[in-house]
């Protein structure tokens, strides 16, 4: 008998350290009933895909914030991506290529995220970092190639990515919306969905080796926008002790629409489409409500609705009401296509686009970026993205430093991604997410380069460190200082790491931030 027990106490620990070194693979229970994940490209990662956080937001359930997940019996097989939300679907649009763009059946029925995970216990408490895609609020996925969470997983990050719903589904206001609810506001069901999916990771993130106490938001273009109102958001309060932003204006005050007007939109729209009631509207097809109106486009986004959104962002942080968290912010070098599609721009054309953004400060915009000549228009026409796109973050940076007592930290991504029209799109729009993410080996039609893996590794490290500790710096990493520790620069990376000024003079710097204090809304 004493035999047969140690053969049966070394089976154990053989399989206790087998266990340790396989990927989290057992059913997972989570809320509405368990999962089963499967095994990722790294068998030291585990996948859950498509796992519901909300009820399917169809039939009486459109345009009403997220309920309760619908149970299920047995084990739901975790192996595939959820529906991406209702959004026209296109192979490519450059610089976009295909691993930038959504590529699975879209549907109504979409409220969806995805888990990667390295831990082989539910014990292992490990930071957790929710990704929330870009796409204009229009467009965009969870199930995102580039998104895929495996090379921050490994470097012991759990990554969560999110769908939400897009366009008019996600931001519809009518004035009997707002009388259905007791809040009295509508609108804004995108970013309830990402309060929804917030709420679910704080839930059930443990089960995979998580940390509900260590988890960090981001997103990249309409994301990091987002990730910025979750900031802002008394909703969203708890829900996480840090943030990440790539590519977004810090200044949305001028794009945020005021209740009663997104109402207003709201009954257009309805008119447009033949509804007398919200009944009538609810009652049309998915494929009704989004299909385009004739005659006149309307666009849908986040709303001051005075419930997930009471004022504007900044307005918030003038109050001193926001979730004070670390964050990181940032753009790209060719982030407003400083390269593209405008090569040739002529200075007629620069000197209008100026007189349109800039009213009666144009002369002052033209005296520090003059346009005299075709090719000094060029100049002044990339030089003036790169500085307004720099100043914003920064401006953004030194308002919160008045109401926050957590740091800020500021980048400028200047690494172009080979591939198709590599010279012209340079370090475009979204060329950073497979670096940060260390998904390179999700771009598989590039010609990437040793450096480009080089580069991938030390910008996951930041990100993965940041997550961790809420501060991007790390053993062998080139120092990144604070916002508060090099006034009016940021950090440049990609090809090279180093401090840089956020203008190229300081007179630039004062025009670019008396702009941004009097938003002005583009001429129409």
């Amino acid at each position: 008998m004493k035999q047969a027990a140690t053969i049966c106490g070394a089976l154990l620990a053989l399989s206790a350290c087998g266990a340790l070194n396989a990927a989290l693979l057992q059913p997972v229970k989570v809320t509405g009933g368990t999962v089963a994940g499967v095994q990722g490209k790294d068998a030291s990662i585990s996948v859950y895909k498509g796992l519901p956080f909300a009820a399917p937001p169809v039939g009486d359930l459109r345009w009403r914030a997220p309920k309760v997940v619908v149970a299920w019996q047995g084990v739901r097989k975790a192996d595939q991506f959820g529906n991406s939300c209702v959004q026209s679907v296109v192979p490519e649009r450059k610089p976009w290529t295909y691993e930038f763009m959504v590529h699975n059946e879209v549907s109504e029925d979409c409220l969806y995220l995805n888990v990667w995970t390295a831990a082989k216990a539910p014990t292992e408490k490990r930071p957790v970092y929710v990704y929330i895609h870009g796409g204009g609020n229009v467009e965009g996925s969870g199930a995102i190639q580039t998104y895929d969470g495996e090379g921050l997983a490994r470097k012991g990050v759990i990554v969560v990515t999110v769908n939400y719903r897009l366009g008019i589904f996600g931001f519809l206001a009518h004035p009997e919306l707002t009388k259905e609810v007791e809040s009295h506001s509508s609108g804004n069901y995108a970013l309830m969905d990402l309060v929804a999916a917030l709420r679910w990771v704080q839930d059930n993130i443990a089960a995979f080796g998580g940390d509900p106490a260590k988890v960090t938001i981001g997103g990249q273009s309409a994301g990091a926008s987002n990730a910025h109102i979750l900031v802002a958001s008394p909703l969203a309060k708890g829900l996480f002790r840090g943030a990440i932003a790539e590519s977004s204006s810090t200044f949305g005050n001028g794009n945020l629409a005021k209740l009663a007007d997104a109402e207003q939109t709201g009954v257009k729209f309805a008119t447009a489409k033949g509804a007398k009631s919200l009944a009538e509207l609810r009652k049309l097809s998915w494929k009704d409500v989004f299909a385009p109106l004739q005659g006149a486009a309307i666009r849908f986004g986040p709303i001051i609705d005075g419930y997930l959104l009471p004022a504007t962002p900044m307005e918030i942080f003038s109050q001193g009401k926001h979730n004070d968290v670390p964050t990181l912010v940032g753009g790209n070098l060719h982030d407003n296509n400083g390269s593209s599609p405008y090569p040739t721009i002529t200075a007629a054309e620069f000197r209008q686009q100026a007189k349109q953004k800039y009213g009666d400060l144009t002369d002052e915009f033209l005296k520090l970026y003059p346009a005299d000549s075709d090719e000094q228009a060029r100049t002044s026409y990339n030089a003036s993205l790169q500085d307004a796109l720099r100043v914003a973050a920064h401006y953004w940076a030194m308002h919160r430093t008045k109401y926050a007592k957590s740091e800020a930290f500021i980048y400028f991504w200047d690494h172009a991604l080979p591939g198709p029209d590599a010279e012209r799109y340079g370090a475009f729009h979204t060329s950073e997410v497979p670096y940060v993410m260390n998904a390179l080996n999700q771009c598989v039609d590039r010609k990437l380069t040793p450096g480009d893996y080089k580069i991938a590794e030390t910008m996951s490290s930041y990100w993965a460190n940041f997550i961790k500790t809420g501060n991007p710096n790390g053993k062998g990493l080139p120092k990144w200082p604070t916002a508060k520790e090099k006034p009016a620069t940021a950090f440049e990376a990609g090809d090279k790491y180093q401090v840089i000024p956020v203008a190229g003079d300081s007179a630039k710097q004062a025009f670019l931030e008396r702009v941004l204090s009097t938003p002005r809304l583009p001429a129409r």
